[in-house]
């Protein structure tokens, strides 16, 4: 029996090519392209400060790399902790990204009595992003010029001097709870509503000395306003490197600012390799090492498993810190 064959119309052929093209976008996804869309990046902090900068320029590189929107929304509150519970509570599609750190996954876990989330399993780590170092600035009366002048002043004085921060429970504050311990002397802290309020108390003379971010610090350094003692990073700050690193004085002493690229848990394998992928181009690109360098921050790529070791490190590193300091939020 003989098979006829039926001619193929034009109408046939033009609705063959349109279904495949429409299909086109389907099997891309499928094969797992990404990003295919905009991603959203929650930053847990107001808008305005450095994490707002850093990652702005972090998200314009990822956008600049991938062809596709990056999009910030500053979601504040809590020590960061209002934006990462939104972010614990997302979608593991890749599509919603944010910025975690020491703040909300090292020193939350210690200083909150309670937390929406679980700060180790709730979310995927994909890479650090950068590291920003404290600096130990005082007064121009205090009669000290180095790290051992001011630890021998303290020591023959103590519960007479008195250093300021950003808040209970912030880098900044760790930093002074750190030195106290590691130099073995006696300092009232002062606790404001941010790095500015007490940095104007300093220069007023109202407090002795104050650990604040470099670039605050800088601002008031540079132009013979306070004078820089050290700063708190394991090794000194390329930025600053004339000022001693404190860990020359107190070795071991290192507290700094981190941060990192975040999804929520059960992040797709294939996206967090992407993600990780990505991310190691655009820290290692001069570019944005030049832009974050500007801020006085450090690009810092690693990879997944190592960005996971590290966090789990700098909680169990922070934690008798946190609780010698007295810092508790019920």
């Amino acid at each position: 029996m003989t098979n006829k064959m039926r001619p193929i119309g034009r109408r046939t052929v033009m609705g063959g090519i349109a279904a495949t093209t429409l299909a086109a976008p389907a099997i891309v996804a499928a094969q797992g392209t990404y990003p295919n869309k905009t991603v959203r990046y929650i930053n847990p902090f107001p808008a305005g400060g450095a994490t707002d900068m850093l990652s702005r320029m972090f998200c314009a590189k990822m956008t600049e790399l991938t062809g596709q929107q990056w999009i910030v929304e500053n979601k504040g509150g809590s020590g960061g902790n209002v934006g990462m519970d939104a972010l614990s509570q997302a979608t593991p599609d890749g599509y919603t990204l944010g910025l975690g750190g020491i703040a909300s996954h090292a020193i939350s876990p210690t200083l909150y009595a309670k937390l929406p989330f679980n700060a180790r399993t709730d979310f995927t780590f994909v890479s650090t992003i950068w590291q920003l170092p404290n600096m130990l600035v005082v007064n121009l009366e205090l009669p000290v010029k180095t790290v051992p002048e001011l630890i021998e002043l303290l020591r023959k004085n103590p519960g007479k001097y008195s250093y300021g921060s950003a808040g209970s429970g912030t880098t900044l504050h760790l930093s002074g709870e750190l030195f106290k311990i590691m130099a073995k002397v006696d300092i009232v802290h002062v606790p404001y509503r941010g790095g500015g309020p007490a940095m104007q108390d300093l220069l007023a003379g109202q407090i002795n000395m104050i650990f604040d971010n470099i670039p605050g610090a800088l601002a008031q350094s540079r132009p013979g306003k306070v004078r820089a003692l050290g700063v708190t990073s394991e090794k000194r700050s390329p930025v600053v490197p004339d000022v001693p690193a404190i860990s020359e004085t107190l070795p071991g002493f290192d507290i700094s600012s981190w941060t990192t690229l975040t999804g929520p848990a059960k992040l797709p394998p294939e996206i967090i390799a992407r993600l990780s992928e990505l991310s190691k181009t655009a820290l290692e690109s001069e570019d944005l090492k030049a832009k974050f360098f500007e801020q006085a921050a450090i690009a810092v790529w690693r990879t997944p498993a190592d960005t996971l070791a590290y966090r789990d490190a700098e909680e169990a590193r922070l934690a008798p810190i946190i609780k010698a300091s007295g810092a508790r939020v019920d």
